[in-house]
């Protein structure tokens, strides 16, 4: 369902592995894709995607309903356990339903982070291609200590990468938006990035919304 919004200026933020990209773009319409804080959603869609997919994985993610009689909301726990040159990651990921986004700019998440790591990566993924093997289109961003944040990230400045691995993006199809298949969320161990992650942490969520920008 659209949700029309008041015209505001907000502030895009992308924190990289490497870089902080910040751009400011006119709110106008609103899809929310999960809203964790009505009765109605459910968690048991989203699925598990860690590191012990792989045979030296140790690592663990899991989305869990958080509520009482007035309040409600999801929250993804991970432990993160990566091998000594980084390598690890906790993830989940949504892939019951396909979403065509061709009319939005970004993803909106309403969420607060806590624990021991606050970077974190959004990973989509069309045409069903769920392979490691294929590529993925992710982007890092990262959250303050335990505040209620909203984070806008661009689908322009998602990139593909296979296993962790930046790919060429001239030399790998762009993300088809009108064909999303899996939506994913996760913490990782920093095997190529210079920034190192590891331990207990939490993402509570409440929505995670597509937007256009004009």
């Amino acid at each position: 369902m659209f949700i029309s919004a008041w015209l505001s200026f907000l502030l895009f933020t992308n924190v990289g592995t490497n870089s902080i990209n910040s751009t400011s773009c006119l709110f106008t319409d609103e899809d929310v894709l999960f809203d964790f804080t009505k009765s109605t959603s459910c968690i048991n869609d989203w699925i598990e995607i860690s590191d012990t997919e792989r045979d030296v994985g140790k690592s663990k993610g899991i989305l869990v309903e958080h509520k009482s009689e007035q309040f409600q909301r999801a929250i993804f726990f991970s432990l993160l356990n990566p091998q000594p040159n980084g390598a690890g990651f906790a993830g989940i990921a949504y892939r019951t339903k396909t979403f065509d986004l061709s009319s939005f700019s970004a993803l909106k998440l309403s969420v607060r982070a806590q624990g021991e790591s606050f970077v974190y990566k959004v990973i989509l993924r069309h045409h069903h291609d769920e392979s490691s093997l294929l590529p993925s289109y992710e982007i890092f961003f990262e959250l303050p200590k335990n505040e209620i944040t909203q984070q806008y990230l661009l689908f322009k400045d998602f990139e593909p990468y296979s296993r962790g691995k930046r790919l060429d993006p001239n030399t790998t199809l762009p993300l088809d938006l009108k064909e999303i298949t899996s939506i994913g969320l996760q913490i990782f161990g920093g095997v190529y990035s210079p920034i190192k992650q590891h331990g207990t942490s939490s993402l509570e969520i409440d929505f995670i919304s597509a937007v256009k920008c004009e």
